[in-house]
């Protein structure tokens, strides 16, 4: 088995102990899982994720664009008060068979 030595802040080094503490794990458990994590794409949650990490190991992944702009609150209030209205389409559909 391998050993690995970092240097770091007794600040982050207390934040690793306190929360490995808390999860009930050594320190190196909690850094063995943490470090498998980073790096390995089947611990990710979902099959989306997975892709992404290994697209974005192997250096495929497009960068995230800048973020997109919310739409005016009043235009989506208008466009939620019109929606809705007119003939169902159930009724179209049900017109059209007669």
């Amino acid at each position: 088995m391998a050993q690995l030595t970092i240097r770091t802040t007794e600040e982050l080094v207390e934040r690793v102990r306190a929360v490995a503490r808390e999860s009930g794990q050594s320190m190196n458990e909690f850094m063995v899982a943490v470090l498998g994590a980073a790096t390995d794409p089947d611990l990710a949650e979902n099959p989306s994720e997975r892709i992404r990490e290994r697209l974005a190991r192997a250096g495929l992944l497009a960068p995230a664009g800048p973020p997109r702009a919310l739409p005016d609150v009043d235009r989506v209030t208008h466009a939620r008060a019109a929606a809705g209205r007119g003939t169902q389409l159930s009724d179209i559909v049900a017109s059209d068979r007669s």
